[in-house]
This record gives C-alpha cells, structure tokens and sequence, in this order.
C-alpha cells in the first residue's frame, strides 16, 4: 500500500541552522498494516509523516501510495488519499462550526462542492449512526459547535472525520499525547476499533513504549533520521519495556540512551 524509498529531507541546508531530519529513509506497509512508530525527540518521527502528507517536499526519494507516485504531489490533493489526526485536538477541525458541519466537510473530502444545502436529513441519520459508535453521546449534539467540546470529545471526532471516508493511509501524530490517561486510552480503543473495522493501513507515532507494543501488528523505531529497528509478528508481541530501551542503547550508542527516557 505505501512504499517510501530512500528519502531525505535536510531543513536550513549551508546555514549554522542546517538540520538533516530524514536519511536515506525507505519504509513498506502492506495493506491493512498498522505500524506504530517510536523514538527520541528529533529521530525524524514526525518528519516522515509531514513527508508523506505533503506538507514540504522531499529532497530525494520516492513516495507511492495504493500504486500512485505521490511525490510531486501537493498537500490538498494527497488528503483525499490520507487521513490524519494530530497531537492537537483542535487540529483537524472547524471550531466554530456544528459537529455535523464537520462531518459533512469529512464526508465531501476530495469532492467537488457545490451550491446546494450542506447537511440533507440522510447525511444527518448517517452521522449520528456514525457518532453514536463512539459511546460519547455525540450523537445528539450534531449542532454543537465543535470548540465545545472537551478535548477527547474533539480527537474522537477527529479520528472519525479521518477515517469516514476509508482513506488509503491513515496516520496519527502522537493523537494521544495531550490527553489526560483514561481519556487517552478511550481514544486509543476507539483508534483500534476504527482500524480493525475499517481495515485501515495505519502509521501511528507515539512516545509511549507500551503503546507502541500493544497496538499494531509492526513496530519500528527511530533514530537520526533513519529506521534503526523493524519488529512484527511474534517477536513484537513478546516485546517488553526494556526489550526496547536495550535495543535502542545498542543501535543508537551507548551515548544515546539519555535520550531513551523519552520513549516512556
């Protein structure tokens, strides 16, 4: 579904600023893939996301999503193939718009508009069918303006949003980070459920070394710009804490492991 080849990516190049946040990076997902990334801050997490999005062009490399050379392609004209949730919830949304304004903005995503009313009564059941899975009561709030909301309220929509079209890619940009414990985990249950019953090919980053092995099928982690361990199957399953923080020690250098504290 996503074979990204050999990209790089150097931000500030010939200036005292010049940070190389990709190396020669290559990375394949299978169909149906739910791959959860982890490393320190400023292993280039978060750079191979924004890649893969759009948001700035690589220097090198190549990017092909469901069989489509997504290189050149722009940011607005990838989101059609790519759903994405942020670590912030009020990313992703309208806030001083209806939740079922929201939904009818994620219902329409790469479609042309048109001049005719927003919400019919059908879009409007389909929602709340939609909603009412979260278990939040959403459901009866569709005229609620979103900013609202509590912050898990938020990145469930979000997460809902993302994936109501069956996007090709799905990725999560540590969507749980700002969020107290009991509400991060019922986002993360909601996050699995979404995948699993929509067979979604997921990308997940996060800093939680036990979330990073409970959930998915693929673990990968990170370090300088570059993929430093690739773990699936069995051996991922069997992963602990520590198994991480001793692999990262020796694949990262023992001069590294100060910065292993921020996988926890």
């Amino acid at each position: 579904m996503l074979k990204v080849d050999n990209i790089s990516k150097t931000f500030n190049p010939g200036t005292i600023n010049e940070k190389k946040a990709l190396d020669g990076l290559s990375l394949h997902l299978k169909e149906g893939d739910f791959v959860t990334v982890i490393g320190s801050n400023g292993a280039g997490k978060s750079s191979v996301l924004n890649a893969i999005a759009g948001v700035w062009p690589v220097d090198n490399g190549s990017i092909v999503l469901g069989g489509e050379d997504i290189t050149g392609l722009p940011e607005y004209l990838r989101a059609k193939l790519i759903g994405r949730v942020f670590q912030d919830p009020m990313m992703g949304i309208a806030p001083d718009m209806w939740i079922e304004e929201n939904l009818a903005i994620a219902m329409r995503r790469g479609e042309k508009r048109r001049l005719k009313w927003m919400v019919s009564k059908q879009d409007r059941e389909l929602y709340r069918e939609k909603l009412k899975e979260l278990g939040l009561g959403l459901e009866d709030r569709l005229q609620v303006k979103v900013g609202l909301l509590s912050g898990g309220q938020r990145q469930a929509l979000t997460l809902l949003m993302a994936t109501l079209k069956s996007p090709k890619l799905l990725l999560l940009d540590e969507h749980t980070a700002a969020l107290d414990p009991a509400t991060a985990a019922k986002v993360l249950e909601l996050s699995d459920s979404l995948i699993e019953k929509n067979k979604l090919t997921t990308l997940m980053i996060t800093h939680n070394m036990t979330d990073a092995i409970r959930h998915g099928n693929r673990l990968i982690m990170m370090n300088a710009g570059h993929i430093i361990l690739d773990i699936d199957g069995e051996e991922k399953k069997h992963l602990t804490k520590k198994d991480l923080l001793d692999k990262f020690a020796e694949l990262a250098g023992k001069n590294e492991v100060s910065d292993a504290v921020m996988l926890s």
